[in-house]
């Protein structure tokens, strides 16, 4: 314990920082310390975005925090490439569920515009380019959705449509209120009345294509519809119906795109912990993380030049799976090896391009969907291979914002989803030497090479560009080998784990460590889930939970919500304009509905847990439970 006149201190462990130019410091209300947090030390592995955002919120608790970064820049894969005057987001490219970003700032007591943020409306949404030489402009604009829909299906087509856009609302609505505001912290938490009297409106014993064939009746608007499951590194045919609430958040909200690139988001975040007192310390990477001589309650940690920091709390940012099996002690756990196991997300080839002029035919966001569609999907997600032709996606930041490449310039991105890698390496278990996955000593400049040519290609043909090879002056790369070494992402699983049935909500790893006191995770791999906005979720699931063990006052908690999305408060005093009259179409289950389906939840997590559980499910000719196939 530290002396008393200091915080409590905790520590964040990680991956990386990028400076970005300092913006006028804003004035924002301090918060006053818990006097029982003077003591307290948190020290953080990882300046991710989720080490950043539940450091803030920490320190805004009392909590004295230390950032522990590998790198020498902040966000991890939420980062920037800087080369001649252009900018690559190396990650993320798009904001999406804007509204989890205004509540983590409105809980840090401001603002994205105090902080200096300023989010450019993405529009189109996306251009889909097709093989055939068709393309579908996707956008919130109505009118849009409406001209495109009825051009391939008509006017019931557009009728649909609105049917699939009230379904996915209700995915969204559920399961940002019971999913992404909760902590499933046992099997238990599955029985819940909030959540069971939703589960079957969530579908996710169906797949995304499943419930979007059912109001999409041509193969074309079924691809545009559910290509949204990349988001989650699954597969369109695999990934569960819940997840079609992203493409929803397109339509009903809208892309933004932050001016200087997604870091801003992380810079403001970085920016908000330095005048609270979080120390950011990086180039200092963790090698383990020190417990007691019982092993059961947390030290502090050890970094990779020797030095012990002692620390009453650790939460890990780092990659989930990493740090289960490389920091703990007697980390070769049953439990370390079963994480290695389970299925892990895409990885990717990216290319960052500079351009010497710009390329008109391409939009802001654009999706290139191959020809074999679900064979593309195969080829990555049940081999972990790499597909002969490619679904793609490429994003021109310099469309939107024209910081990002010099004038009359294009900085293009181009993400190519393929498997992951076959091994970890840093892996406690025998390595395979066959089965799904990519070999980490293959060829990658020729696979690089083959990939390049392809997605040329496939680009100038779809759009009638002027050829893009003697445009290209500058290149950078990321390969699933680079992902894993720059980020430490297990086997380079860009996404974390998967999100299959039995890889979300009390099946995914949890917020606190099962048997280490004082130890917390935070990340794409832990609950609720990976992507920016999840993850900043999971930031406020975690610091909750920290101050309910600790019986500490949640700093946020009373505060009003700058989000006016639940209408007009009824009650005494409402004004006669704004009384609701009718609650019609609200449905739920029955008492008997609830228990009933509470019996077939628990006899269905006493299977999983007895291990041996195999379910097929045969929407689309996919295996079912028991291989992640949903």
């Amino acid at each position: 314990m530290a002396s008393a006149d200091k915080k409590p201190t905790a520590i964040v462990v990680g991956k990386q920082f990028m400076q970005l130019p300092r913006q006028s410091m804003i004035s924002v209300p301090t918060f006053d310390p818990q006097p029982s947090l003077k003591n307290s030390l948190t020290f953080y592995t990882g300046a991710g975005v989720g080490g950043i955002a539940t450091a803030a919120r920490l320190s805004k608790a009392g909590y004295s925090v230390t950032v522990l970064e590998k790198n020498s820049f902040t966000g991890g894969r939420c980062s920037l490439i800087n080369h001649s005057g252009y900018r690559f987001d190396q990650g993320p490219s798009l904001l999406l569920l804007p509204k989890l970003f205004q509540e983590t700032f409105h809980d840090l007591s401001t603002s994205l515009e105090a902080e200096d943020v300023r989010l450019l409306k993405c529009d189109p949404n996306y251009n889909m380019w097709f093989g055939d030489g068709e393309s579908f402009e996707l956008s919130s604009d109505t009118s849009v959705m409406k001209r495109e829909i009825e051009k391939w299906e008509g006017k019931d087509g557009f009728e649909r449509y609105l049917a699939w856009l009230a379904e996915a609302h209700r995915h969204y609505e559920i399961s940002v209120r019971e999913v992404l505001h909760k902590n499933f912290t046992s099997v238990f938490n599955l029985l819940r009345p909030s959540f069971l009297r939703h589960l079957v409106a969530l579908h996710p014993f169906e797949s995304i294509y499943s419930r979007a064939a059912k109001y999409f009746w041509t193969e074309r608007l079924r691809r545009v519809f559910t290509f949204g499951s990349m988001y989650m590194g699954m597969s369109p045919f695999d990934a569960p119906g819940t997840y079609s609430l992203l493409q929803y958040t397109e339509l009903a909200e809208g892309i933004w795109y932050p001016v200087g690139g997604f870091h801003a988001v992380v810079a403001a975040l970085v920016r908000i912990c330095e005048r609270s007192g979080v120390n950011i310390r990086l180039d200092t990477a963790v090698s383990s993380v020190l417990t007691s001589p019982t092993g059961k309650q947390v030290t502090g940690v050890q970094l990779s030049t020797g030095e012990q920091l002692s620390a009453d709390l650790v939460v890990i940012n780092a990659d989930l799976v990493y740090a289960y099996n490389n920091l703990f002690p007697n980390s070769a756990t049953s439990y370390a090896k079963t994480l290695q196991k389970r299925d892990g997300s895409c990885s990717s080839i990216s290319f960052y391009w500079s351009v010497s002029q710009t390329i008109p035919e391409l939009k802001t966001h654009n999706i290139f969907l191959a020809d074999e569609y679900r064979e593309s999907f195969d080829s990555i997600f049940d081999r972990q291979g790499i597909p002969d032709d490619p679904s793609f996606y490429v994003n021109v930041p310099s469309r939107v914002d024209s910081t990002a490449a010099p004038e009359g310039k294009d900085a293009i991105v181009v993400l190519v989803p393929v498997g992951h890698l076959l091994n970890s390496a840093t892996s406690n278990t025998e390595k395979a030497t066959s089965g799904p996955g990519l070999l980490p000593e293959q060829n990658w400049d020729s696979i690089v090479s083959s990939a390049r040519k392809t997605i040329i290609s496939t680009i100038e043909a779809r759009t009638g560009c002027a050829p893009l090879e003697p445009l290209i002056i500058h290149e950078e790369l990321n390969t699933p080998t680079s992902w894993e070494s720059t980020f430490n992402l297990d086997k380079g699983s860009i996404l974390g784990l998967s999100h299959s049935f039995f890889n979300v909500l009390a099946f995914r790893p949890k917020t606190k460590h099962p048997s280490i006191s004082g130890v917390y995770f935070v990340g794409a791999s832990t609950h609720p889930g990976t992507g920016v906005p999840i993850v900043l979720a999971g930031a406020k699931i975690t610091t909750e939970q920290i101050l309910h063990d600790r019986g500490i006052p949640i700093p946020w908690e009373n505060q009003d919500s700058r989000i006016r999305d639940h209408g007009v408060k009824q009650g005494k005093g409402t004004s006669p304009l704004d009384v609701l009259k009718s609650r019609e179409g609200a449905v739920f289950l029955s008492d008997v509905g609830i228990l009933a389906m509470a019996a077939l939840v628990l006899v269905l997590v006493l299977a999983y847990v007895n291990s041996g559980l195999s379910v097929t499910w045969d929407w689309e000719g996919k295996k079912g439970w028991g291989t992640g196939r949903i």
